[in-house]
C-alpha cells in the first residue's frame, strides 16, 4: 500500500459524558482526527476534553452556544500555551510537528505547516446536541 500524502481536513468530535454531566456541570470528551481524501479518518488525539460548571443558580446549558463549544473544542486539541521560555511560535510548531509525526507513523506524510493550515471542523454528538438544546 502506498503512503497517503494528503489530509483534507481536521475534525474534532465532541461527545457528551452523560454519567458526569448534570444541569450544573457539563463534561465532554474531544477526539481529533485527520480526514483523508478516501474518507478514512486517522485518530491524532483521543485523550482530550473539558468540563464546565455553572455559577449561581444558572444551568450550564443557559450559557452554552454551538460556537462556544466549537471554540473550546479547537482550543483543547491544541496547540497548547507556551511553557517556560518557549515562545508561542515554538509551541505551535512543536504541536504541528507532533501531529505530523503521529500521521507519519500511520503511513501519511504531511508537512506540519500544511497540517496547521487545514480546515478544522467540530462535530458535536447527538447526545450533546440534545442535552444542550442545539
Amino acid at each position: 500500500m502506498s503512503a497517503v500524502t494528503t489530509v483534507t481536513r481536521l475534525v474534532t468530535h465532541v461527545e457528551l459524558n452523560e454519567a458526569r454531566t448534570t444541569d450544573r456541570q457539563l463534561d465532554v470528551s474531544a477526539r481529533l482526527e485527520a480526514e483523508l481524501p478516501d474518507g478514512r479518518a486517522l485518530v491524532l488525539l483521543d485523550d482530550r476534553g473539558w468540563a464546565e460548571s455553572a455559577l449561581g443558580d444558572a444551568a450550564v446549558r443557559d450559557f452554552l452556544t454551538v460556537e462556544s463549544v466549537e471554540e473550546t473544542a479547537r482550543t483543547v486539541v491544541g496547540p497548547d500555551e507556551p511553557y517556560g521560555d518557549e515562545t508561542r511560535e515554538e509551541a505551535e510548531a512543536a504541536h504541528w510537528r507532533a501531529l505530523a509525526d503521529l500521521l507519519a507513523h500511520q503511513g501519511v506524510r504531511v508537512d506540519p505547516a500544511a497540517l496547521a493550515a487545514l480546515p478544522h471542523d467540530v462535530v458535536l454528538d447527538d447526545a450533546l446536541r440534545a442535552w444542550a438544546g442545539f
